[in-house]
């Protein structure tokens, strides 16, 4: 047994350093002093102070955010729907067709997603003068079609554990469908909204494949950005760049779980 709980916690170990090291490293060298990303040159912050000034990493970073917050948004309310849909509503002509175009953005590759939506832009461009350039809409749009399913599933899954006598009560009482739905049904299901939020803010924000097909000139996202570094290789700006997206995403995921742990049914919640 003690042999077998020290295999346990080796292994475990070993995870965890594989899954973290690389990100402390990353950190780590973000303070390097040296041009070289490798070589430690001593102790400094001067890379984060280049990329304060650096308007090219600000926009491409606030393009990214705006694009990540909108398509996330877009996302959980369509999500949410299709997931209803799907489980609330067991009945309707085309179910088996909804339920397959739902899902199957999660296993279409991402160069076909993205080439596609590229056509879409460019014969809707020729056709009624839409997009007259592709950007920020674009994205926005060609990121809300892939993570809406994935926010879908979540909230689905959700819904299909769900014990609706809650609902079922709600609406024995003279509750209408609607009121059944803000008051009863979306506060119990708004863990699931929120970690299909965060999953769609997180895929829009790491994606590059088809914001590289949808964008155009001058709307260069931040993966996008730093892609285009690292090809003439890893500097120290770039570690600290990747640095603050760390810092930016587990705060995010911190700022969640102190969210959700005290929804219903959770203890400490009145």
């Amino acid at each position: 047994m003690k042999r077998r709980s020290a295999f346990v916690l080796s292994a475990l170990a070993f995870g965890y350093a594989f899954l973290y090291v690389p990100l402390a490293s990353v950190i780590f060298y973000s303070f390097n002093d040296s041009r070289l990303a490798t070589v430690w040159g001593g102790f400094s912050t001067r890379w984060y102070g280049e990329l304060w000034g650096n308007d090219q990493v600000l926009d491409a970073a606030f393009l990214s955010l705006r694009i990540a917050v909108t398509s996330a948004t877009l996302a959980t309310v369509l999500g949410t729907l299709a997931g209803l849909a799907l489980v609330r509503v067991t009945r309707f002509r085309g179910r088996t067709l909804f339920s397959a175009m739902i899902t199957s953005p999660l296993v279409m590759p991402e160069v076909i997603t993205g080439l596609s939506l590229l056509l879409l832009f460019v014969s809707l461009q020729q056709l009624v003068g839409w997009p007259a350039q592709r950007g920020f809409s674009t994205i926005t749009i060609a990121h809300t079609t892939f993570s809406m399913a994935y926010v879908a599933v979540v909230v689905r899954s959700r819904l299909a554990a769900m014990d609706q006598s809650l609902e079922e009560a709600a609406m024995d009482l003279g509750g209408r469908p609607l009121r059944v739905l803000v008051d009863i049904t979306l506060p119990l299901i708004y863990p699931a909204m929120l970690a299909g939020w965060l999953l769609a803010f997180t895929l829009s924000l790491d994606d590059l494949v088809i914001a590289s097909f949808v964008s155009g000139p001058g709307s260069n996202t931040l993966p996008m950005y730093i892609f285009s570094k690292v090809k003439l290789g890893v500097t120290p700006d770039i570690n600290a760049l990747a640095s603050l997206v760390i810092l930016f995403v587990s705060a995010g995921v911190l700022l969640a779980w102190l969210v959700t742990r005290r929804g219903p049914g959770q203890p400490g919640r009145t």
